[in-house]
């Protein structure tokens, strides 16, 4: 097996942050350093050691938090603020899949699985993610369907998208938003060029998998259907 898989599956980090740890030489087997992603290894014959400690094969754990305003999706954070990890109180050491930025609350994936993030993260698939958001004014047709074809933002053309106006005020409009992509603030980017800035978002959905009644701050296992699904669902890419 590649070394960087194993590590991935044993929770280490995602494939790619593993062979990022190895090029860095801070990986060993059987007290030799390797620099080279793609080293095969035995585990169960070769002593793998990642930063001084050994490696060894823990339990896969699958959960789904409603992340609150306020929690940073990183899993270090130098101003001290609270981080979503700190709301999963497992001996694991989870990774999320994906982020969700600080001012935006919401279905948020955490694994030990470093082979799924690397799936569900990549860009080559298209998992399709579900918001909730409050924006400023009424938007018409014509600005939902530049959503809906894509918008310029900074250096990049956004993918078609879903948009679809769930309930409308005087000042502010609820809209629910489909996307595929994860760019950094990407649906607020996207309402702000349309001209309708986000006031409050919130993801409901990745795919089939839905928040449900979890309240803010509040986390569960997935269920064995929810683990399939996203392991082996060929509509997701």
């Amino acid at each position: 097996m590649r070394i960087q898989k194993y590590m991935a599956q044993c929770g280490v980090a995602s494939r790619r942050k593993s062979e990022e740890l190895i090029v860095r030489g801070l990986v060993q087997v059987n007290g030799d350093t390797i620099r080279e992603p793609g080293f095969a290894v035995d585990p169960e014959r070769d002593e793998i050691v990642v930063k001084g400690k050994k490696l060894t094969a823990s339990p896969q754990v699958y959960v789904m938090l409603n992340k609150p305003k306020g929690v940073v999706s990183t899993c270090e954070d130098t101003h001290g603020r609270q981080r979503v990890i700190d709301l999963v109180p497992l001996q694991e050491r989870l990774y999320t899949v994906g982020r969700l930025d600080m001012d935006t609350e919401g279905l948020l994936l955490l694994t030990n699985d470093g082979e799924l993030t690397f799936s569900l993260t990549h860009p080559s698939h298209e998992f399709e993610k579900t918001y909730c958001g409050l924006v400023r004014g009424c938007p018409d047709e014509a600005s939902l369907e530049r959503f809906r074809r894509g918008i310029d933002i900074e250096d990049y053309h956004t993918a078609p998208a879903a948009v679809r106006i769930l309930k409308q005020n005087r000042e502010s409009t609820w809209l629910e938003m489909q996307i595929h992509e994860g760019k950094k603030r990407q649906i607020r980017k996207m309402c702000a060029a349309i001209g309708h800035p986000i006031i409050e978002l919130k993801r409901v959905a990745m795919g089939n998998i839905t928040l449900g009644d979890l309240k803010p701050g509040e986390w569960r296992y997935l269920t064995k259907d929810e683990i399939t699904y996203l392991k082996g669902d060929k509509e997701l890419w």
